[in-house]
Formats: C-alpha cells, sequence, structure tokens
C-alpha cells in the first residue's frame, strides 16, 4: 500500500558529495594523510568562522574540549560551572582532566546556560565557565563574560553545535580563552569525524599543538606529555570542501526556521534572543503534553524527530551523585522535540513539517 505521505522525511541528513569524495581520494593519492597541509589549511580557513587568530584541529569535538581543559592547567581540585542540558561530553571533558563539574540550570528560552545561576554558583575551587551553545543558539556570553571577568575565571565555550552563530555580530567561540567545535557527520558542516579549538592566544595554541602531538612539535623531541588526538588529511579535506558551502546551509537552516515558526501553531517555536545569530543546529519546540505521543504521531506522518537531551547530564550514572536543583532544566527534558530544519528539505517537505506538527493531538 503506497505512503500517503511520501517518503519519510528525516530529522537529520548529513551531506557528502562528489566534491567531498573527491577531495578524500586525493588526499588518499597524496599519501600525506594526517597532520598535513589540508589541515593546516583548513585550520586557516575556519578562523574566519570562529573570529580568532588560530585554530587548532582535533580528532572530535570531544578532544577539543579534553585538550583545552587541560592546555588551561584546569585540573584535580577544580570545578567547572556547565550546563546540564547537553550532550554529556560537555561534563565527561571536566571529568577526564580530574575536574568537578557544578552543574548550572538554563533560560527557558534559549536552553543555554543562565548566568544568573552560574554566578550563584561560583565558590572558592571555580576556575572556569564553560557556556554550550545549543542546538544552535548563542549562549547570553555579553553576561557570562562580565560575570567571568568579575570572579577571575576562564571560559571555555562549548560551541559544538553553533558553527557561525554569534552575538551581536562577534562569532561565537572568539569570547573566552577558547572555543570548540564539532565536524560529526549530523553537525551544520561535518568532516566525517573532528573538531576544532578557536583561540586568540598564540601560545595557548602552541600548547594544543603540543597536546594533540605526544607532546612534541619536531619529531622525537617532546616538551610535555600529550597524546594522540590529530586530525587527517581525510577529515580535513572534507572540512574545507563542507567549509565552502556553510554560509548558504545556514541561510537555507534560517529560511527553514522562519517557515517553520510562520506555519507551526499547535507547540511552541524556539524564541531567539535579541542580539543572537542562531544557526540553527536544531529546531526544537516545546510539547507540554505527551511528547512520546508526539513522537509516534510524527513518525507516521513520515516526519522525523529526536529529543535531545531526554536525561539531563546531572541525572546521568556517573554525574548523580552530584547534587542540583535545575527545575528548568527538568522540564526542558521532559517537553522538548526536534523537528527537521536541515538544509536538504523542499516547499513540500516544509509543508508536510508544519502540517505533521499541526495535526499533533497532545
Amino acid at each position: 500500500m503506497p505512503d500517503p505521505y511520501g517518503a519519510f522525511i528525516p530529522p537529520a541528513k548529513p551531506h557528502i558529495g562528489e566534491e567531498e569524495i573527491e577531495a578524500a581520494v586525493a588526499v588518499l593519492r597524496s599519501g600525506m594523510v594526517v597532520q598535513g597541509p589540508e589541515v593546516a589549511a583548513f585550520e586557516d580557513e575556519f578562523s574566519a568562522v570562529s573570529g580568532t587568530d588560530h585554530c587548532v584541529a582535533v580528532n572530535s569535538g570531544t578532544s577539543a574540549l579534553h585538550l583545552s581543559l587541560l592546555a588551561m592547567g584546569i585540573g584535580p581540585g577544580d570545578e567547572v560551572i556547565v550546563p546540564s542540558f547537553s550532550f554529556a561530553a560537555s561534563a565527561n571533558a571536566v571529568r577526564l582532566v580530574g575536574a568537578d563539574p557544578v552543574f548550572a540550570d538554563i533560560e527557558a528560552g534559549s536552553f543555554c546556560i543562565d548566568p544568573a545561576h552560574v554566578e550563584a554558583l561560583i565558590g572558592p575551587k571555580t576556575a572556569a565557565i564553560m557556556p554550550v551553545h545549543l542546538y544552535g543558539h548563542p549562549a547570553d556570553m555579553t553576561r557570562l563574560t562580565a560575570i567571568a571577568e568579575r570572579h577571575g575565571l576562564a571560559i571555555l565555550e562549548d560551541a559544538c553545535q553553533a558553527h557561525g552563530a554569534a552575538v551581536d555580530g562577534r562569532p561565537v567561540g572568539s569570547f573566552g580563552k577558547a572555543g570548540t567545535f564539532s565536524f560529526y557527520p549530523t553537525k551544520n558542516m561535518h568532516s566525517l569525524e573532528g573538531g576544532i579549538v578557536s583561540t586568540d592566544d598564540a601560545q595557548f595554541a602552541r600548547t594544543l599543538r603540543l597536546l594533540r602531538n605526544q607532546g612534541m612539535e619536531q619529531r622525537y623531541a617532546n616538551e610535555i606529555v600529550g597524546m594522540n588526538m590529530r586530525m587527517t588529511d581525510v577529515s580535513a579535506a572534507i572540512g574545507r570542501v563542507q567549509l565552502r558551502s556553510l554560509g548558504t546551509w545556514t541561510d537555507q537552516r534560517r529560511a527553514n526556521a522562519a517557515r517553520l515558526d510562520a506555519g507551526i501553531k499547535t507547540v511552541a517555536v524556539p524564541p531567539v534572543a535579541p542580539g543572537a545569530h542562531h544557526i540553527y543546529h536544531q529546531y526544537t519546540v516545546r510539547v507540554e503534553g505527551d511528547r512520546d505521543g508526539a513522537l509516534e504521531q510524527l513518525k507516521a506522518a513520515g516526519v522525523g524527530s529526536a529529543v535531545y537531551y531526554p536525561t539531563p547530564i546531572h541525572r546521568l550514572r556517573p554525574f548523580a551523585h552530584i547534587e542540583a536543583d535545575l527545575p528548568v532544566t527538568d522540564r526542558a527534558a521532559a517537553e522538548v522535540l526536534s523537528i527537521p530544519v536541515h538544509p536538504s528539505l523542499s516547499e513540500s517537505d516544509l509543508d508536510r513539517v508544519i502540517d505533521a506538527v499541526n495535526a499533533l493531538e497532545v
């Protein structure tokens, strides 16, 4: 029996085209496959997105967070304030350097860390604040930067979902000591897998380069203890191709989001804070009724959807011993639902998404 709704619309659709394939093959044929000229070029080119003087490519967004904390000297005895409404990598990186995450609540509108709660959590062990620019909406960096300056704290931006997002025209990744980006396949641009750290501090960038490559710049001339977190030239070559389309794809995501904003009537659409440039890694609505039922109804209508993140980090097993009263986070985790906004959507796809959402019985 034919599907009356046509083909299924996926919640995300990673792009791998002929240009990406050709770029990868060219690297393989060159024989220079790890930490070579493609990586260096990708780092230089991504600086235009981050708005910083330096970018250091690594093998994942999690590695970018991990190495940044190490390069900041954060470790045992330190605390880092992080939102609980995020992917576990945000807190995992803190724990991996021996520090302790302190979980802050979020703002209801942006889904990003609440600056007022951040300031209330600062104590004698606080070393850094890690805002997460969740779903592509930037955190309130104006207030967070002021808080960090008042208390002498570092800022490490988790911009893994926010390539090209900005606050009052200033790119995320340029506010703190460092910013981190992910190039996982479902991100707004990808390199199959990979990450990058952005910074204006030349010495900090050099430390990152040492840490990602066994502590050495010159072969066998190890200066510090490091790891192997290098990006391959295959990944960098794909990332360079993707980067050329990032602006166009972002414009399409924002146009799709505007269309969804105008058409959806049954659930709360995502607000955008004044001065925020939202790049819509996810288009996340709130379902105040039966969210699980909504997921099933959308699936039956041929529309993909997903929940990011059903369990806040402070309720996950590795962190459940940490006391945290986060009512806004808990409510968001129970209500959020992300629907398709990716640039591959056609006009008819958008119509189907809007119709399916407006037909929800929740």
